[in-house]
C-alpha cells in the first residue's frame, strides 16, 4: 500500500507544480534574467546528470571507462561531429575500454 501512497503523492506533486507554473503572472516571465535562467538551466541539470552518471558508483567517485567514453564524446563535439556520431564514439570507446580491461 505504501507504493500506492508515494505514486499519489508524486502526481498531485507533478500537478500542483504545473499548476504553479500556471499562476506565474506572465510579466513575470518576460523579465531578461528569468528568460537566461530558462535558457541555461536544462544546459546545467544535462551536464551535472552526465556528471554523476560517469563518476559515481554508488556513494564512490569512480573513474572507468565511462569516463574514457564521455572524454571521446567531448572530443567527437569539438570537431563539430553530428550528435549520433558524438553518441556513437562514447559507446564505443567506451565498449573497447571494457573489453580491454575486463
Amino acid at each position: 500500500m505504501n507504493v500506492w501512497i508515494a505514486i499519489g503523492a508524486t502526481a498531485l506533486g507533478c500537478y500542483l507544480v504545473k499548476l504553479a507554473g500556471l499562476l506565474v503572472p506572465a510579466g513575470a516571465l518576460e523579465r531578461p534574467s528569468v528568460k537566461r535562467l530558462a535558457a541555461l538551466l536544462p544546459v546545467a541539470l544535462l551536464a551535472a546528470l552526465t556528471a554523476q552518471q560517469t563518476f559515481a558508483d554508488g556513494h564512490a567517485l569512480t573513474v572507468d571507462a565511462r569516463a574514457v567514453g564521455l572524454a571521446a564524446a567531448a572530443v567527437a563535439l569539438l570537431l563539430r561531429a553530428p550528435f549520433l556520431v558524438v553518441v556513437g564514439a562514447a559507446v564505443v570507446v567506451t565498449a573497447g575500454v571494457r573489453a580491454l580491461t575486463g
